[in-house]
């Protein structure tokens, strides 16, 4: 812990944060200073290196997010830094340790205070951009192919949204874990990247664009017998006709609805196929499941330090340049992760 006079020079040390202070959109986030708090209980101060953009960033500042933090609240749910301060009861982090840290809100900033339980100490070698960039994706892409979608080698995979930063997360898993991908994405340029990251087939559905020709084009990369595996993170209008390709005993995850809308899906074709639907909530996961948590992510940071699996950052752009970086997103030309430094 800091001595009062450190902590003293903490809080009198400049420091920013982006504040919702209404959930009307990103019109509604405010670049603004702020005195340092000293760490609760079981909390550590973070200084903020980098932090990444997600979906659900976006989400919770329109309140459209499963989660509604009160106003105001910053923003950012995956960042990484350097603990500064650690609070009473914290036991497993110290002062100087950089960590990734996974939270709902607080990593649009110069500083933040995380809990002990919210934060992972970083191997050796792995950059804050890479490790904010890292825990959502990875964690969200393991956790639905190899736990909830159960996936074994010589299977294959359907990664739909293939060329974000889940999709791309996903693509490495799955090759890593000794399946055959099929990836599907918005253009060929996207196709490309996928193929450069060990996909095995491509699909580009603003051609195949009706549900008659993207089944067409599952089942002529399948071989014709059907994926075993569907990693859905856009749900909209792909869903039911990637779940008419499963093969018997397939499992089809709902990752997320980056479309938009949530699908519906006709049940007596899961009955037919023997298939599943399975849900991947990789944060509460997290929360609920703690042990197997560290477990996954100790495997993924040796991934990572053996080159089995590395985050695309598409681009980094400073901090105050968040709003940009929700236009970029919006976009559809990222590729990955975008980053935010410090």
């Amino acid at each position: 812990m800091l001595s009062a006079t450190q902590m003293t020079d903490l809080k009198n040390s400049p420091a920013c944060a982006w504040f919702c202070e209404a959930p009307v959109g990103v019109d509604g986030v405010v670049w603004k200073s702020l005195d340092l708090p000293s760490p609760a209980s079981d909390q550590v101060l973070v200084k903020v290196e980098a932090a990444s953009l997600n979906f659900p960033d976006l989400l919770i500042v329109q309140n459209k997010y499963q989660i509604k933090p009160p106003l105001p609240f910053v923003p950012g749910a995956e960042y990484a830094g350097v603990v500064q301060a650690v609070g009473h009861g914290v036991s497993g982090l110290r002062q100087g340790q950089r960590v990734a840290c996974l939270a709902s809100t607080g990593g649009f900033a110069t500083h933040a205070l995380a809990f002990e339980r919210d934060c992972i100490v970083l191997p050796d070698g792995m950059g804050s951009p890479d490790a904010a960039a890292f825990v959502i994706t990875y964690g969200t892409a393991w956790h639905g192919l190899m736990d909830r979608g159960q996936l074994s080698p010589g299977e294959t995979v359907l990664v739909i949204g293939a060329a974000g930063g889940v999709g791309t997360a996903a693509i490495q898993i799955a090759k890593a874990a000794g399946a055959h991908v099929i990836a599907v994405t918005s253009s060929d340029e996207k196709n490309d990247l996928c193929l450069s990251l060990g996909a095995d087939q491509v699909i580009n559905y603003s051609v195949e664009s009706t549900p008659d020709r993207f089944r067409a084009a599952i089942k002529r990369c399948a071989g014709g017998r059907g994926v075993d595996v569907v990693f859905d993170p856009v749900g909209g209008s792909l869903a039911e006709a990637a779940v008419r390709s499963l093969a018997w005993r397939g499992r089809f995850l709902v990752v997320g609805f980056a479309a938009g809308s949530i699908p519906s899906i006709p049940v007596n074709l899961l009955l037919l196929k023997g298939a599943s639907i399975v849900g991947v909530y990789s944060g509460d996961f997290a929360k609920r499941e703690p042990t197997a948590n560290a477990q996954m992510m100790a495997t993924l940071f040796d991934w990572y330090q053996s080159g089995k699996v590395d985050p695309l950052i598409f681009r980094t752009l400073p901090m105050q340049e968040l709003k940009a970086a929700f236009d970029l997103m919006g976009s559809r030309e990222v590729k990955g992760k975008i980053v935010l430094a410090n």
